[in-house]
């Protein structure tokens, strides 16, 4: 059972993980196209294929390199998930006014396009939160294939974890749930105006 205990804790770190407050912003910010929950999930399983990637990566540099490295290092990478978000929510804002694009996209059309978009925000992610991370399991854990083994497992909870938060912020978005367009037009403004609102602070807090 305590052998067990450590891969629990990472699974379920992980899974935590995927619901930080700049997460959430930006997954709903790409699920605002679907009106397909089966869809949503396969985002969220994007962006979390993403993130470990780059937790992945970068751990294996540093662990096996065994470089030094402070948190503070990934200060300005924190500050790039900023421009990530307002860029994000002003595009997104930016389709709905001048195309006149609503909340609904083709399910179709646009798959391999929006799948794209969340593995390449899941990697910027993984990338600005891979230093503290790993400095937490270089301080905890000594042995470098059993800190890979935890960054692995993190990742996993992280997908499972993004894949429950992208279905849930797509539910709205289903024909079933809001058949007036207008309705899932607020919602995609609300989610814009909090995708770039949080961008903007995190770039405050980071780059200044």
């Amino acid at each position: 059972m305590q052998t067990l205990f450590p891969l629990f804790l990472a699974l379920s770190v992980g899974f935590a993980h995927a619901f930080e407050a700049d997460h959430l912003v930006a997954v709903s910010s790409i699920v605002t196209r679907r009106n397909n929950i089966r869809l949503a999930l396969k985002d969220g399983v994007f962006w979390g294929l993403g993130h470990t990637s780059t937790i992945l990566l970068v751990g294996s540099v540093f662990m096996l390199g065994k470089f030094a490295l402070h948190a503070g290092d990934f200060r300005y990478l924190e500050a790039g998930v900023g421009v990530m978000l307002v860029t994000l929510g002003s595009l997104r804002l930016y389709k709905l006014m001048v195309y006149r694009e609503l909340a609904i996209t083709h399910t179709h059309v646009h798959e391999g396009h929006a799948h794209k978009l969340a593995y390449g925000v899941g990697l910027v992610h993984g990338l600005a939160g891979s230093g503290a991370l790993i400095l937490s399991v270089l301080t905890q854990i000594k042995e470098t294939g059993a800190g890979m083994i935890y960054l692995g497992l993190f990742g996993i909870g992280s997908i499972v974890g993004m894949m429950v938060a992208a279905g849930a912020f797509s539910v709205p978005f289903s024909v079933r749930m809001a058949t007036n367009p207008w309705v899932r037009t607020m919602l995609v403004v609300v989610s814009s105006v909090v995708c770039i609102g949080l961008g903007a602070t995190v770039i405050y807090e980071n780059a200044m």
